[in-house]
Order: structure tokens, then C-alpha cells, then sequence
């Protein structure tokens, strides 16, 4: 870069912030962090002209995510020549951003008390507090059982949302920011699409005063779609899934996963749960997140393995077809990720030894292989489709056992 261009992802810095009350020096969930891509924003280079020594300082209202800007540099070519940073950020965010601090500071410190989610609470799940020291008197330890009324337990939630949720439409402007700094080739999605659902995870913290202080902290969110799926159902697809990076990496992607999943199953009108071209991290959380769901499941993995009284189980190999049928439909999970979570499953079983259950199995997830990658298999001859295909199944089997050993 020369002394005139930066690096959008670099001088760009975003913040959640929180009233005094809500926060510690210890609380990571409050320091700045910066974004994976700009080049939605900035263009493909993702560079920023004019400016020596740019920082564009973008912080959040850590519930309501009202946004104060701060753009500052140690100095500027001419107005004529140099890139407009905040007429471009304009473009991406909603009107309604602070520029003076102090004013930001006071309706942080009033929103405070006053923000709630907005939709329906659907799910919760308590975990220690990174802002609070988690050992001496009082405190939560390691191993210790969490009690949400706990000091030192933080009560994380999940609400369900649609345009017509009062006050959505406004939060949704705030946050689908993250979609664009965060996934790669996301895009906004258009509000007069009515159908969209959304599922919004927020941390409850419960300040330690006389009165308990509940306040709320934005952590991430999904977004779905319906479709008809024939003859009387919708099949959900999740299209949109962010977690801020402050919260990344402690398990509330798969938590936010499980919630979503946890609601399609307790809504009789939706028939599955599906993908909208899912990120290679993003299957890798769903696969663990699914299979530990199983794991859990007794009468499914009865019949899967078999008991004492009915030695051999459905899984086979070969799987018995109509029965994965019958349980992916009641665990209302999509075709190919269903296949691929059974072949996981019959792995974690397989006995190296036997022939010809190898040989089944072998059959099994090739015959699945052959028919996702139908297209492109068919261009080749008979001996490169073998040594393809061979190629494909040993690499499936690799990934396999990496999801296994971290899931058992």
C-alpha cells in the first residue's frame, strides 16, 4: 500500500458497544474487530484512496445496534481526488448513525435498560460470562453446573422474527451489515419479500445490583425461506448465518444451528430444514451439530445399530433404504445431508475385518457419490469415472472420520 491507499479490511474497525455497567476489562465481547470482506462496500480491491493513516471507527449499540461513525486521518489529498468514505458507507447503512460521541455514549447507556429482543423467544441456553471473573467466591468454575440466576452466568436467547414484528424491520437494517462484512458473496435481501423468518441470538446479562438489571447483547443471526413442498407442506431453506466474531468460536453457531433446527421440528407445516449453498466451515458445524443430535437419540440409534434382542440393526451396510426414508422424514432433514449423516454413522461401526461389509458400504456411498456428481462423471470415460469416483469416496471417508473423532 503507498502512504495514500488503505486497506478497507485493515482501517475499518467495528465495535459492540455496552454501558459501563455491562462490561469488564476481561470482556472481549467489547473490543474492537475488524471484517473478512469489504470489497461489497469498497469495491473488488478493497482499497481506499486519499487518506494517510485512515481509521474508520464504526461502533454498534450492543443491543440495538444503533451505529455511531468516526472516520479520521492524519491527512487528505483534495476532496476532488479522494474516495468518499462515508457517502459510500451511506450506500450500506441505515440514515439514522451518530457522529458526536457523547450523544452515542448516552443513548448507549439509555437503550441499556430499556432494549428487548424483538419476536418470540424460542430457545435459550445459559453459559458462563466473558466479562466477568469465573473463579473465587460466588463465581462459576470449571465443572460447575450452570444456574441462569447465577452471578457470573449469562442466559443466551433466541428469538423468532418476521417483517411484521414490531420494531424488526429497524434491527434487521442495522445488522444485515454483518451479512456483507462476513460472508462471502452475501448479499442484502429485499424486504418486500414478505416470507422471510429470521432467528436472532442475543446474550441476556443480568447486572449485580439491587435490582438485577436485565440488559441484552447482540450475538448473530439467521435468516430462512419458505417453499412449497408438495402436497401440503413448505420446505424451510436457512440462507443466511452470522456469528459476530466477539462471540465466535465458543459453540453459539452450533447453538443458533440447533435452535433453528429445534423450530422446524415443533412446526408441523414444514416438512425439512435446507441449505442455500453452504460455506465449507458451515457444513462442518452442521454435520457435528446433527450428529451429536443423533447420538442423543435412543430409539433412532436402537434401531440403527440393534439390541440385544434385534442383533442386527437398520444401518446394515447396506441401510435399510425405506427406514432411513421414514427417520429422515421424521427428523425432517434434507436427502443428501440425511445419506451423508447415515454413512458417518455406519462408519463409526464399521468392522475392517469384514469383507463384505466393506464391500457394501464401499457401494453404498459410491452409488450417492455417482448421483450428486452425475453431471460431471458422465463427461468422463469408463477408467477416469472409476479412478474419479475412487478419488471422491476416499476423500468423503477422510472427512468422515476427522467429523467423527471430534463429535465422539
Amino acid at each position: 500500500m503507498t502512504e495514500w491507499t488503505s486497506n478497507a479490511n485493515e482501517v475499518l474497525a467495528l465495535r459492540l458497544a455496552h454501558a459501563d455497567e455491562d462490561t469488564s476489562d476481561t470482556d472481549r465481547t467489547a473490543r474492537p474487530f475488524y471484517p473478512k470482506f469489504t470489497y461489497p462496500i469498497f469495491g473488488d480491491e478493497e482499497k481506499i484512496y486519499g487518506y494517510r493513516d485512515l481509521a474508520i471507527n464504526l461502533s454498534f449499540a450492543s443491543g440495538s445496534l444503533l451505529m455511531y461513525l468516526n472516520i479520521v486521518s492524519s491527512a487528505r489529498l483534495p476532496a476532488s481526488t479522494v474516495d468518499d468514505v462515508e457517502g459510500t458507507l451511506y450506500k450500506f447503512i441505515p440514515s439514522d448513525y451518530l457522529k458526536l460521541e457523547a450523544a452515542f455514549k448516552e443513548r448507549v447507556k439509555e437503550e441499556a435498560k430499556s432494549f428487548r429482543p424483538c419476536g418470540e423467544k424460542v430457545f435459550s441456553y445459559p453459559r458462563p460470562s466473558g466479562y466477568r471473573p469465573t473463579s473465587g467466591k460466588g463465581k462459576v468454575k470449571a465443572g460447575d453446573a450452570l444456574d441462569e440466576d447465577s452471578e457470573g452466568v449469562s442466559l443466551f436467547e433466541v428469538y423468532h422474527a418476521t417483517w411484521e414484528t414490531p420494531g424488526f424491520r429497524d434491527l434487521h437494517r442495522r445488522m444485515q451489515l454483518f451479512i456483507l462484512l462476513y460472508i462471502e458473496a452475501g448479499s442484502y435481501i429485499q424486504e418486500d419479500e414478505e416470507k422471510w423468518e429470521f432467528l436472532v441470538l442475543y446474550e441476556r446479562r443480568r447486572r449485580n445490583n439491587a435490582d438485577k438489571t436485565v440488559t441484552y447483547h447482540f450475538v448473530g443471526y439467521t435468516s430462512l425461506y419458505p417453499f412449497f413442498c408438495w402436497p401440503d407442506k413448505v420446505r424451510l431453506r436457512l440462507s443466511q448465518f452470522v456469528i459476530v466474531p466477539p462471540y465466535q468460536n465458543q459453540g453459539h453457531g452450533a447453538s443458533l444451528y440447533t435452535a433453528v433446527y429445534n423450530h422446524i421440528l415443533s412446526r408441523p407445516s414444514v416438512a425439512e430444514l435446507t441449505m442455500e449453498d453452504p460455506s465449507e466451515a458451515f457444513e462442518d458445524l452442521r454435520d457435528k451439530t446433527d450428529l451429536r443430535m443423533l447420538f442423543k437419540h435412543q430409539e433412532f440409534l436402537d434401531e440403527a445399530y440393534g439390541t440385544e434382542s434385534e442383533l442386527k440393526g437398520k444401518l446394515g451396510p447396506p441401510s435399510d433404504k425405506s427406514w432411513v426414508e421414514a427417520w429422515r422424514r421424521k427428523l425432517k432433514i434434507a436427502t443428501r445431508q440425511f445419506e451423508r449423516l447415515i454413512e458417518m454413522l455406519i462408519l463409526r461401526k464399521l468392522d475392517p475385518t469384514d469383507p463384505l461389509a466393506l464391500r457394501a458400504y464401499r457401494l453404498q456411498v459410491k452409488e450417492r457419490l455417482y448421483r450428486f456428481n452425475f453431471e460431471i462423471l458422465v463427461t468422463l470415460n469408463k477408467k477416469e469415472r472409476i479412478e474419479k469416483l475412487e478419488e471422491t469416496f476416499e476423500s468423503v471417508i477422510e472427512g468422515y472420520q476427522g467429523t467423527l473423532s471430534l463429535v465422539e
